[in-house]
């Protein structure tokens, strides 16, 4: 049996995933975690292709849906 799409994610997906939805910008998550702008895109590319999301505000939604946002500001 599948779990939701979050499951599916690699640990940096996933930790790209949680910046984002946090509203960090790519250039804020390359600095932070010391990888190149297009290494940033390129799993947020693949995290939303895996997880079927269009758009950071649906990236966002799916967070919120899913309780994998701890503090919304």
């Amino acid at each position: 049996a599948e779990g939701p799409p979050h499951a599916s994610l690699s640990d940096r997906e996933y930790q790209v995933f949680q910046m984002l939805v946090a509203g960090r910008a790519v250039s804020e998550i390359e600095s932070e975690l010391n990888l190149s702008v297009k290494t940033v895109s390129t799993h947020k590319a693949r995290l939303m292709e895996k997880m079927g999301i269009e758009n950071q505000a649906e990236l966002v939604r799916y967070a919120i849906r899913h309780r994998l946002v701890d503090d919304i500001a």
